[in-house]
């Protein structure tokens, strides 16, 4: 086997290893992204965030739900929202609540410690941050392409 037919072949397994995360809030301006990025060195995880409104910063859709393996929600109407709406793209995705409310900033420390904690119950936090190529995907890449242009707005 070559080299490069090895490392391909290394690098399909490897992502097959690693969970689809995905974060959502309502509008996903505040919470998600700011969990989109603390989490986003993990080795272990890809990570995306949505919004459950039709006017979001990256609406939720249902190629979204169906690429997570678990869904966090900040706050419960989110999980009665993603159950309602997109109930046929659920199959496989464990929906947790972290119970966050909209009280905090982008990248605020204590939102950033929250997620920290709550997230940890469920994800073993362990190794340190990736190369970004080991997480690319075309859901994660799509996510943050959006959110790029949405912070650009912000700024302009």
């Amino acid at each position: 086997m070559s080299n490069a037919v090895a490392t391909a072949t290394l690098s399909r397994e490897a992502k097959k290893l690693l969970k689809n995360v995905l974060f959502v809030c309502s509008q996903n301006r505040l919470r998600s992204p700011t969990a989109e990025q603390v989490f986003s060195t993990r080795r272990d995880i890809e990570v995306a965030s949505a919004g459950t409104n039709h006017d979001a910063d990256t609406p939720l859709t249902h190629d979204l739900v169906a690429w997570a393996d678990i869904i966090f929600v900040m706050e419960k109407v989110h999980r009665t929202k993603l159950q309602k709406r997109f109930k046929t793209s659920l199959n496989k995705a464990r929906i947790i609540c972290l119970d966050i409310p909209d009280n905090y900033e982008f990248m605020d420390m204590e939102l950033i410690d929250l997620l920290k904690a709550r997230v940890s119950r469920y994800l073993a936090l362990t190794g340190p941050s990736s190369s970004s190529s080991l997480r690319s995907s075309a859901h994660g890449d799509e996510a943050r392409a959006v959110k790029e242009a949405a912070l650009v707005r912000r700024r302009a």
